[in-house]
């Protein structure tokens, strides 16, 4: 039980979009003739997942990729569903919603994978070789930092609920968060927030209080912090918060210090996969050192055995808050 919990908290040549809103869908063909197709269905923003994409294909140039995106809920109900009925689903399936593919593994929904660089793995990236985490992306705080006062960024749960209960006028309605009701991720977070603090019902009572916005996802929070609309996001992926700063968002990222969880994204090849065989050559290059530097400094940026990036507030004294 140990182990899953710290699974679960640890835990394109021309891309072409195509597909409706609720699942994006991305072509990439293979660079040097196509001899394989690998299918990947995920919950991942297309920003983080391309460089991955690109560099694989650097080595195996004889590989197209098609990659659908979907919210986590959405993703996991057709993975689900595929496995009942004993359908044909994707060669891969990635989400940052860990306890979703711990489900599907115990549901016998999984294939094995085993490697010497999955052996290498810490413990808790690795469940019953057949899902792997293969990021490390903390849960933090974002706010605008043209429209946030200095002495207004909170530190930590305990000073965002006291800047919560201090200034209503100011941030009431201007606090988001994620809407439970569609995102796991967003679920996993509440519900490990609970386990993890006392105050956590304070801290529902300060966001009722401000009246916090809901949204299915991270993107879409950092969106509307970006162009002021909010002020601040609470619970936001941190990879994909820094992906905006470093592109010049006016955004600030600060890492709780009283307690900050961590997701690791998962990974595992559907037991009905049409080319396992690309599935598990794409998972290799996901956790290989060469996959996983791509992934720190293009896609995820924080990474379990490096400091946390440059410009983030965090514990150890890192960051500026100007």
């Amino acid at each position: 039980m140990k182990r899953a919990l710290a699974f679960l908290l640890l835990c394109l040549s021309g891309a072409i979009p195509t597909g409706a809103a609720a699942r994006d869908a991305y072509h990439f063909p293979a660079p040097g003739g196509e001899r394989q197709v690998l299918a990947i269905e995920a919950s991942i923003d297309i920003s983080a997942i391309e460089p991955l994409i690109r560099d694989f294909q650097a080595l195996e140039p004889s590989i197209t990729v098609d990659f659908a995106d979907a919210l986590t809920n959405d993703a996991f109900a057709a993975a689900t569903a595929a496995c009942d009925a004993g359908r044909t689903f994707a060669d891969l399936f990635i989400t940052s919603s860990s306890n979703h593919v711990v489900k599907l593994v115990n549901d016998a929904c999984a294939q094995r994978y085993e490697s010497d660089a999955a052996a290498a793995l810490p413990e808790w990236a690795n469940w019953r070789n057949e899902a792997i985490g293969f990021t490390f992306e903390p849960a933090v705080i974002v706010y605008n930092r043209d429209l946030v006062p200095e002495a207004d960024i909170p530190h930590s749960h305990g000073e965002l609920i006291e800047l919560l209960r201090a200034k209503p006028e100011l941030y009431d309605g201007r606090i988001g968060t994620y809407d439970i009701d569609q995102s796991g991720i967003g679920f996993l977070f509440a519900f490990f927030d609970a386990e993890q603090s006392s105050t956590f019902g304070r801290l529902l009572e300060g966001l009722g209080r401000a009246r916090a916005i809901l949204r299915c996802c991270t993107g879409e929070i950092l969106a509307e912090i970006e162009s002021g609309k909010l002020l601040i996001g609470y619970n936001l992926l941190g990879s994909y918060a820094y992906g905006r700063q470093a592109a010049g968002a006016p955004i600030g990222i600060v890492l709780p210090e009283d307690y900050t969880l961590v997701l690791s994204r998962a990974a595992m090849i559907p037991v009905h996969a049409a080319n396992p065989e690309a599935g598990r050559k794409f998972l290799d290059y996901l956790i290989s050192p060469r996959g996983r530097r791509v992934a720190a400094e293009k896609s995820f940026y924080f990474a379990f055995d490096q400091e946390p990036p440059q410009d983030v507030i965090s514990a150890a004294g890192g960051g500026d808050a100007g």
